[in-house]
């Protein structure tokens, strides 16, 4: 009988923020997720659980090396990624020969002293398994594509949906391709073609009517035609801050180079010309809530964000908190704020208890000073919840110890650790009901909609300080170099980049 191919799987999966945020270190990937060996088997969602559903259906044998994903940070410590590096590559040279690689990864992470995360990996696995061995990463579709990634990887492989529903199909479609080319269904030929747009996230939807969403199904509608076996288009994550920088298309024929770069220019220049699009309006916290105060009902969204936990803000903004408690509003409102600081004094005072305290911005400090409050310890909570959805589907969540601190009518939700924002699971997990407030602080630039759109009475886009902004038109790039979009609205002469790479 002829034996199971053998089909590695390692992962490293984290979006990294070089603006802003906190380092990243191991106990971060401790507290999300971190699997060592046949640990990985027992994964059943996300796009590890994809790869996996597909190479057993299929018959071939996974080779479990390293899963570790944690929440957006601040680039990894040296040590961090130092660890995780080794214990991947260390277990894939013990688990030779293998017939095939599958690299589940992000795109957007960034070490100290590593600023490409992801194509360093690929690149390491490239030489230790040698040019033979197929190669296969999935990436988010905000990964920043760079030339070691795609001349390293057979094929890469992007994410469809934001906000993020089709990790596990997305593992799905990278463990298909790794067998097509296995079995000589398929020779890649891989061009990717990108445009200086550097663009927040807030009309970066694939559903409805966004910008991004009609470029999206504009490229996926080319799969299946001419030899065309994937298209991937890519917003770029903007906190980072690399050279190249930028967004476009990326696509895979079977073995049709030209095709492949022609297609991809297409995309990036369709892209480039809807540049405008993809900017939002954005208000100052003042402007936002005088106007909520005049619309009738509830809730009213104020969209903060510039403080994303889930882009590697610190979560730790108190810009929109100090504007409603300088407006007197006596209506509900609900306020996320990362700060074990204070968490640690509700908790050493107990439930029902009066505090005072100096409240955000002492983790990243440099995008604001903290607020003293005088207060009421609403509720306590240990800060474990479970998401329902989205990349971490059934995982357990982790604020650490919380608390609800009152603000007269304004209910602070503080925690220890920053968590990434899906729904509303962090807040219903401390006992408070966003549809019975009359502002509700959203700090993610996308998942807001799926969380409150359909109860929401007017949605607001805040323009406040912080490592994730809403537009990037103010922040000064130390690495990347102009022109590019929004500063430089138009570039003559304007040729899209590309990369391009045809398995042997």
């Amino acid at each position: 009988m002829k034996p199971l191919p053998r089909i590695a799987i390692g992962s490293i999966f984290t979006e990294s923020n070089q603006l802003g945020g906190v380092p990243t270190e191991l106990e971060d990937f401790e507290r999300c997720e971190l699997r060592q060996g046949p640990e990985v088997l027992e994964v059943e969602t996300g796009v590890v659980g994809g790869m996996l559903r597909m190479l057993r259906e299929n018959q071939a044998q996974p080779v479990p090396l390293l899963c570790a994903s944690a929440y957006p940070g601040g680039p990894l410590s040296s040590g961090c990624y130092a660890r995780l590096r080794t214990e991947l590559l260390d277990r894939l040279r013990r688990a030779l020969p293998v017939e095939g690689v599958l690299l589940p990864l992000h795109g957007s992470a960034v070490a100290e002293g590593t600023e490409d995360i992801e194509g360093d990996l690929i690149q390491a696995v490239r030489q230790i398994v040698g040019p033979a061995v197929p190669i296969v990463a999935t990436l988010d579709l905000h990964a920043h594509v760079t030339p070691a990634m795609v001349q390293g990887a057979d094929a890469l492989i992007a994410w469809e949906t934001y906000p993020h529903r089709d990790a596990f199909d997305t593992g799905v479609r990278g463990a298909r391709m790794l067998l097509d080319i296995l079995s000589g269904r398929c020779r890649p030929a891989m061009a990717m073609a990108k445009v200086p747009v550097i663009t927040g996230a807030i009309h970066g939807s694939t559903e409805g009517n966004d910008p991004f969403a009609q470029l999206m199904r504009w490229t996926k509608a080319h799969e299946g035609r001419d030899r065309v076996v994937s298209t991937s288009l890519f917003m770029v994550h903007p906190p980072l801050d690399q050279p190249g920088l930028g967004s476009g298309g990326l696509v895979i024929t079977d073995g049709d180079l030209d095709r492949a770069v022609f297609l991809a220019r297409q995309i990036a220049e369709k892209y480039w010309a809807r540049r405008f699009e993809l900017e939002p309006r954005v208000f100052t916290p003042e402007e936002a809530i005088a106007q909520g105060l005049q619309v009738e009902g509830a809730p009213v969204v104020l969209v903060e964000a510039s403080d994303c936990c889930g882009g590697g803000a610190a979560g730790d903004s108190v810009a929109t908190l100090k504007a409603l408690l300088a407006a007197g509003i006596e209506e509900p409102a609900l306020v996320p704020v990362v700060d074990p600081e204070a968490a640690g004094i509700c908790h050493r005072a107990g439930a029902d208890r009066e505090v005072e305290v100096e409240l955000g911005h002492r983790l990243d400090p440099r995008w604001g000073k903290p607020v003293r409050v005088k207060g009421r310890v609403i509720g306590l909570s240990e800060g474990r919840f479970r998401y329902r959805g989205g990349i971490w589907d059934g995982v357990e969540g982790d604020m650490g110890r919380s608390a609800v601190l009152g603000l007269g009518a304004i209910r602070v939700l503080v925690a220890t650790h920053a968590t990434y924002d899906w729904l509303d699971e962090q807040f219903r997990s401390v006992h408070l009901d966003p549809a019975a407030a009359k502002f509700i602080v959203a700090k993610n630039p996308m998942n807001y909609r799926q969380a409150y759109g359909s109860i929401a009475k007017a949605i607001f886009v805040l323009d406040t300080p912080g490592p994730t902004p809403a537009t990037l038109r103010h922040v000064r790039y130390q690495h990347l170099k102009r022109p590019y979009f929004p500063l430089d609205p138009d570039i003559p002469g304007l040729e899209p980049t590309i990369l391009q790479r045809v398995r042997s």
